[in-house]
């Protein structure tokens, strides 16, 4: 391992700002990495387009972000992760690290036996998420809710708003009525949805975001490949949109906790 490589930066995308939920925890995990993230905030939402533009932009922010020489890759979207990352696998130099909904902990997890999945249209209905309710949910009332509109509200800043409120009670209310303790956010853009999905479901629902298993991951399989430094060594982050920047950087500010710059992608 050569220290250029060690010190390249590690890319992390999303259609949004969504991913930003993935990039703390690995911030968190990896104080000392430099950071890439890319919001495709041009082609959002992923969750209702087709398997074939989603493959297409997969590889199209891959590729922006290997320009960019980073030594490894984070699709920090479930939609993504189901319907490309295999693709995407078979071409990258780089390692790819996926996010996809976190069912079997919460099948390990759960009290009442009624586990609750929201996530986009395109996630739940996948062959992935099938696989994972047939490999853990023999025992297990595994409840799929898609949750259009959802995702434009978070893009939006809407994040306690009467109108996500509503929205969000209505796709809620059939799993608490089924009996769920246990609520799988299937989508990167939801956890910052959490305050208002705690309101809703009430302190006796456990909500499980798969984002510091990713970091782990990450961690994993980087292996020597992560900077060796002390903790003043703090990475920094970049962070890019396809849409329009001004745009982005007003959300990605106010979701990362402190001024960003947002520079044009493409």
């Amino acid at each position: 391992m050569s220290n250029l490589q060690a010190h390249a930066p590690i890319g992390v995308f999303d259609s949004g700002v969504g991913g930003l939920s993935v990039l703390v925890a690995i911030r968190r995990a990896l104080p000392q990495e430099s950071l890439i993230y890319v919001a495709d905030s041009a082609h959002i939402p992923y969750g209702e387009r087709s398997p074939e533009y989603i493959d297409a932009r997969v590889k199209a922010m891959a590729e922006f972000l290997l320009a960019q020489g980073v030594k490894a890759i984070v699709i920090a979207c479930n939609t993504a992760t189901v319907v490309a990352v295999q693709n995407l696998r078979t071409w990258c130099p780089v390692p790819v690290v996926a996010i996809e909904p976190a069912i079997k902990p919460a099948a390990q997890q759960t009290r009442s036996g009624v586990v609750g999945v929201i996530g986009t249209s395109r996630t739940l209905a996948s062959p992935n998420v099938a696989r994972l309710c047939a490999t853990y949910g023999a025992n297990v009332d595994i409840r799929l809710q898609a949750c259009p509109g959802l995702v434009e509200m978070v893009e939006d800043g809407a994040l306690m708003a009467d109108a996500t409120r509503a929205l969000l009670t209505s796709y809620l209310k059939p799993m608490l009525d089924a009996g769920a303790d246990t609520l799988v956010l299937g989508c990167t853009h939801y956890p910052f949805l959490r305050e208002l999905i705690g309101e809703i479901v009430g302190p006796g629902v456990q909500l499980i975001d798969p984002a510091d298993a990713v970091a782990r991951e990450l961690v994993r399989r980087l292996g020597d490949d992560r900077v060796q430094g002390n903790e003043t060594d703090a990475g920094g982050e970049s962070f890019y949109a396809t849409g329009l920047p001004e745009r982005a950087e007003a959300m990605i500010s106010m979701l990362w906790g402190k001024p960003v710059k947002v520079i044009a992608a493409g």
